[in-house]
């Protein structure tokens, strides 16, 4: 999935149109976390794969107006939005907050694009469970939201896969009475928290506990990726790696465009 990079206000305006969910990264090129949190929506994109979420790239200073109206106070700073309304902020290069914001209301997504209509004889609730569930390798229905939860239960969950490093996703199913509903009889289990693991149901937080103490869940859960091994990987992608500002066709800086034109005087590009 390619991120649009936008030049002007008008590109957003449309952008902002299109159905599904808008993640806007609100950037400037002299602030470096910003490409290193472009690298961050890049690797998103290509995780999620959902046609209705989308990325971009707003030029904080070149886009004033737009900035002012969404109060862009630092760069990076992260909007989600859904129909023109933002349903999530992140402000910094938090990559582990937004990669969870993002995934979150990705699943909720995916909820709403499979909603029955009247034309559909009670879209079968369980097409709709299996979607939410498959919408992350590592999925979390719990009371409210990781950095907010709703009860203790919850909250000890969320301590529990934060200590094994997890990457995961979460969905409020107080946000969702038929899903909250719903979720008991298709997994077959009365509480919550549950966690989804490939699809399939872990269990709650005692058996997680259980899990975690004989080692067992720490090799089940998908770990976040570590920025060194990020880098190594970025490193390695190809034999010649160039970071810049910018890219070969349009260098962003007096110094990357002397040394795209080295490359290519010496034939390496």
């Amino acid at each position: 999935m390619s991120v649009t990079k936008v030049a002007t206000e008008q590109e957003f305006t449309e952008l902002l149109k299109k159905d599904g969910l808008l993640v806007a990264h609100f950037m400037a090129d002299w602030a470096p976390q910003c490409g290193q949190m472009n690298d961050v929506i890049t690797e998103l994109g290509k995780q999620l794969e959902l046609k209705d979420v989308r990325f971009c790239i707003v030029p904080a200073e070149d886009l004033s107006e737009v900035s002012l109206k969404y109060k862009i106070a630092a760069v990076p700073t992260f909007l989600l939005l859904r129909g023109g309304q933002v349903v999530e902020r992140v402000e910094g290069a938090n990559a582990a907050d937004l990669t969870n914001k993002v995934k979150t209301q990705a699943a909720k997504a995916s909820l709403v694009s499979c909603t029955p209509t009247a034309s559909t004889p009670e879209q079968d609730l369980n097409t709709r469970l299996k979607k939410l569930i498959n919408s992350s390798k590592c999925m979390l229905f719990m009371k409210g939201s990781p950095d907010a939860p709703r009860c203790g239960f919850s909250r000890t969950t969320i301590e529990l896969l934060n200590k094994l490093e997890a990457d995961y996703s979460s969905f409020d199913i107080l946000s969702d009475e038929e899903v909250r509903q719903g979720l008991k009889t298709y997994s077959n289990w009365p509480t919550y928290p549950q966690l989804y693991i490939d699809g399939e149901l872990v269990g709650g937080l005692d058996i997680l506990r259980e899990m975690d103490a004989s080692g067992e869940l720490s090799s089940m859960l998908p770990k976040k990726q570590k920025l060194e091994d990020r880098l190594k990987m970025l490193i390695n992608k190809a034999p010649l790696m160039v970071f810049m500002k910018g890219d070969r066709e349009a260098p962003r800086c007096g110094f990357s465009k002397t040394m795209i034109g080295i490359l290519n005087d010496t034939g390496c590009m």
